[in-house]
């Protein structure tokens, strides 16, 4: 079983989450990216749908109560002992926009996905993505360097590592933006022993 910490993120995550629809750049070039995924076994110890909380078993046997919003409509077919299974992936990609022009800014974005009215067991699934554009002020190619203007203002230099990267620099241009595209997904499936 992961830590209490991992199981509290997932929570957290599910309930800031609210309905949007993620947005996409017409002519955008990944330049890289990553992905980590926690996964949670465990089981309902207690449920208590009118006030919206769940409590379920965490390390060590110990209890962990949920506090969950009222968009927790299938609470009422949850069960003590049902089994939950909770996934959370996490990834970061940097995307560049081809474009000129753009101005820097931060979008967050957010939905939920519930189980269909056909399956009885709660559940689902809710997403949130953060998009950081920073503008490109300076290329520095003899030292690997992209000088970014991010929406806060303050001037960062980033050192690139990657050798093919490198070599893709000069095609860079200032006044061009790079997204820091930040997504997590929380998966919540629900199933009777």
């Amino acid at each position: 079983m992961k830590s209490i910490r991992s199981l509290a993120h997932a929570v957290a995550l599910a309930s800031l989450m609210t309905t949007a629809s993620f947005a996409a750049h017409a002519a955008e070039l990944p330049l890289g990216s990553e992905a980590l995924q926690d996964h949670i076994s465990t089981q309902v110890l207690a449920v208590d749908p009118g006030n919206y909380r769940v409590t379920i078993e965490g390390p060590n046997n110990s209890q962990v109560p949920i506090q969950l919003s009222d968009q927790a409509k299938d609470l009422h077919n949850l069960k003590v002992g049902d089994k939950v299974d909770i996934t959370v992936t996490r990834a970061v990609a940097y995307v560049l926009n081809t474009s000129e022009g753009g101005a820097p800014k931060v979008t967050d974005e957010a939905g939920t996905v519930r189980a269909t009215k056909d399956n009885p067991n709660p559940g689902g699934e809710a997403f949130r993505q953060v998009r950081v554009t920073s503008k490109i002020t300076a290329i520095d190619l003899d030292a690997h360097e992209v000088t970014l203007l991010p929406p806060q203002g303050k001037v960062k230099v980033v050192k690139v590592e990657d050798p093919e990267l490198q070599a893709r620099m000069k095609n860079l241009k200032v006044g061009q933006t790079v997204d820091v595209v930040y997504t997590e997904v929380l998966t919540v499936k629900t199933s009777r022993p």
